[in-house]
């Protein structure tokens, strides 16, 4: 079933144009700041972006900042949204579940294949970015001669080796998979609510939108927490020396928590749901 699922996803347009969306936002980013050469004022703009013009290695930072705010988190609701309300819609989801098939196993593969589309998201910005960053950018002469990003400078100020980098990169991966999940464990939960996958996407990204305010909100402080957004943007702390881990475990036992009181909620309805209308 997980096959058919990762087939599926894979076999779908809409899967690249997703991805190629999300790369064309750094890409074009990328084309303006090389250009001008002018970076953002201190405090505005992306992450990272000022970094880059001296060292495009550092572009894979800058690029996922630019895009988990509003496009990651958009992809990944909408194609979990989808997940069950969109086979309900189409009429497919009685035609899988005739098949010797559970609704858990069911469940299980479409999650599965949601992580894989966030992987394959993530990887391609990071390919991409990196790509860019060394074409518009260059980058600083590595001593050790290794095909490896080169020595970059974190936001402490010190000097983070390219075997640095690359653990810092991954532990970045890491954690937005994290909390990508819980934005599709939101969607997903919905997605077995309603059937249409619209309604579904559309709610899980007011859920997000909410949150967002909310963060920013004085008012709100004593919920702050404990919002889904709060610590997305906690992973900037892995190019910091040393890593500051408070906000990235904070932000990834949070994830934890919705992914599976959410998950939870999603399998026990959709144990129940009727699906023969």
């Amino acid at each position: 079933m997980i096959r058919v699922e990762l087939a599926k996803m894979f076999r779908r347009r809409r899967t690249y144009v997703i991805a190629g969306l999300l790369c064309a936002l750094p890409f074009i980013v990328a084309v303006f700041l090389a250009t001008t050469r002018i970076p953002p004022p201190p405090g505005q703009g992306g992450v990272f972006l000022s970094a880059v013009l001296s060292n495009g290695a550092l572009y894979p930072a800058a690029a996922m900042a630019l895009v988990l705010p509003i496009f990651l988190p958009v992809s990944v609701a909408v194609l979990a949204g989808d997940a069950v309300a969109g086979e309900a819609t189409s009429g497919t989801l009685r035609y899988l579940l005739i098949r010797p098939v559970g609704r858990t196993r069911l469940l299980v593969a479409k999650l599965i294949s949601l992580i894989v589309f966030v992987l394959f998201a993530i990887g391609a910005v990071l390919v991409t970015s990196y790509l860019t960053g060394l074409a518009l950018f260059g980058v600083q002469a590595s001593s050790a001669g290794v095909v490896l990003p080169p020595d970059v400078t974190s936001l402490s100020g010190v000097t983070i080796s390219p075997f640095g980098l690359v653990l810092r990169l991954l532990g970045t991966v890491a954690y937005i998979v994290v909390s990508m999940l819980g934005v599709a464990a939101i969607a997903l939960f919905l997605s077995t609510v309603t059937d249409s996958a619209l309604g579904a996407a559309m709610g899980a990204l007011a859920v997000l939108v909410t949150s967002q305010v909310l963060v920013t909100l004085e008012a709100a402080a004593a919920i702050r927490p404990y919002l889904p957004t709060r610590y997305w943007l906690a992973w900037i702390d892995f190019f910091r020396d040393p890593v500051l881990w408070r906000d990235i475990e904070r932000g990834a036992g949070i994830q934890l928590v919705y992914l599976v009181v959410l998950l939870g909620a999603a399998w026990a309805n959709f144990l129940t749901k009727d699906i023969a209308n």
